[in-house]
């Protein structure tokens, strides 16, 4: 059944950004005059078509649902009727074939900024990036940063949640540093404005590819993890940690989040911890030795407890993110900008081997982030939906033969050049091309199947 939502999701995203990119296609080409021939949903044999329109523009699903066309009317493709010969692709000026070609990415980016603005607009939930006393030896220590600071900018640009901070930091990463703007929230600065200069250099480029941010030192202060359930049998139940107790320090270590536990028990696999462990007022100490378990090829420490924020401090740092309808439509383009000026960096350092080429995800790792995220909420599958629809509309704009960014690099040539490129030349790009992608295919399916088994 997780199998079937998680295909199903993939399809639904898959689905609407193949239709908004040829549609992209399909409205400029009919602006410029060029007839359509066929809108097609999928590759290969038609098992679905209907003819519409004053054209009779054939819209079609196809077999194979990874991707999608717009056939126009074109010279080199076979003989056409003499009354289609003005409406021919191949005889527009080369400033209508750009803006045809460009169409169908441009579109990807647009539904992007919608959809960003939709999720403004009903709001986004997120927490206060209100931080906690830093790890010791991590560079938020060194940079001072203490219990009760509230991050409001990075570098100059305005943090409203610790979502938004994580992002600026990993925006960031390449620097030496950042500069943090905290304030104090509980009045011990009178409302006066800090900096906290965080050092990046510490960080491996494989860093930021997972959790970078205990790394660095930073935490939010969410109180003692609070236990919700304790599984029968397992280590915790047998040395009597109940349901609604908090869990203060693990081995005299204080523990802030639910994540800290995980990891501070995964740490230690069948060996002795101490809980420190408060009940309606009253602490004491719990020692059980963890339970082993292999994952992901490595011994981890399991206690056998299923943990959540305590409500009093989900309440105290839940916030909600929205703006207005003008607000929201900035705020979406400024993210789609961002995400699209990221992906391209990431994609120069994967290039530069700055950053590993497990970063290059496939259909089986979008299927299954499709299905998590359905899962997750209306508003994370829609957010979901725009990164998506940003990765395919930054890749198609790359100077790839075969992709919409390789016949824009033929047209340049050819605004150049003051005629198109040769037949050769074509020829040669497109053979280039294919092979490129076919390596960057194969390597996106070797590390889905890498994350898989």
């Amino acid at each position: 059944m997780d199998i079937l939502q998680k295909l199903l999701a993939f399809l639904v995203v898959l689905s609407v950004l193949v239709v908004i990119h040829e549609l992209g296609h399909y409205w400029v080409a009919r602006w410029c005059g060029v007839k359509v021939l066929r809108f097609s949903v999928g590759f290969g044999r038609v098992v679905w078509s209907r003819r519409f329109g004053a054209d009779r523009t054939e819209w079609a699903v196809s077999a194979v649902p990874l991707g999608g066309y717009v056939k126009m009317a074109d010279e080199r493709e076979g003989e056409l009727p003499p009354a289609d010969l003005p409406r021919a692709f191949n005889r527009q000026s080369v400033g209508k074939r750009i803006a045809i070609v460009a169409a169908g990415p441009i579109a990807n980016l647009f539904l992007a900024v919608v959809l960003f603005a939709g999720t403004f607009v009903a709001g986004v939930p997120g927490q206060r990036a209100l931080l906690a006393d830093p790890l010791p030896d991590t560079p938020a220590a060194s940079a001072g940063v203490r219990n009760g600071d509230l991050v409001v900018a990075v570098d100059g640009e305005p943090v409203s949640s610790w979502q938004d901070l994580r992002w600026r930091l990993l925006e960031g990463s390449g620097r030496a540093e950042a500069v943090l703007d905290v304030t104090r929230p509980d009045g011990s600065d009178n409302g006066a404005r800090a900096t906290r200069r965080l050092s990046l250099a510490a960080l491996a480029p494989g860093d930021w590819e997972g959790n970078f941010m205990p790394a660095l030192g930073l935490r939010v202060d969410l109180g003692p993890p609070l236990v919700d359930a304790v599984v029968e049998g397992k280590p915790a139940a047998r040395a009597g940690i109940n349901a609604g107790d908090h869990i203060l320090a693990i081995d005299g270590a204080p523990v802030r989040s639910p994540a800290e536990v995980a990891a501070r028990t995964n740490a230690k696999p069948g060996v002795p911890v101490t809980f420190r462990i408060e009940r309606d007022g009253a602490e004491f100490d719990v020692t059980f030795t963890t339970e082993v378990s292999e994952q992901a090829g490595r011994r981890i420490g399991l206690a056998g407890v299923r943990l959540k924020i305590d409500p009093a401090a989900a309440d105290r740092l839940g916030i909600t993110v929205r703006y207005g309808l003008g607000g929201a439509l900035r705020e979406g383009a400024r993210k789609t900008w961002e995400l699209s000026a990221f992906t391209l960096k990431m994609l120069f350092r994967i290039v530069t081997g700055d950053a590993s080429l497990k970063n290059i995800s496939g259909p089986i790792t979008l299927a299954d982030y499709a299905g998590q995220s359905a899962q997750a909420g209306g508003l994370v599958f829609i957010g979901y939906l725009a990164l998506i629809s940003i990765s395919l509309g930054v890749l198609n704009l790359l100077p790839i033969p075969l992709l919409d960014g390789g016949h824009l690099l033929y047209y340049f040539a050819e605004l150049i050049k003051g005629s198109p490129v040769s037949d050769r030349a074509f020829d040669i790009g497109q053979r280039i091309g294919m092979a490129m992608l076919a390596a960057m295919m194969a390597l996106a399916l070797f590390n889905d199947l890498s994350r898989l088994f």
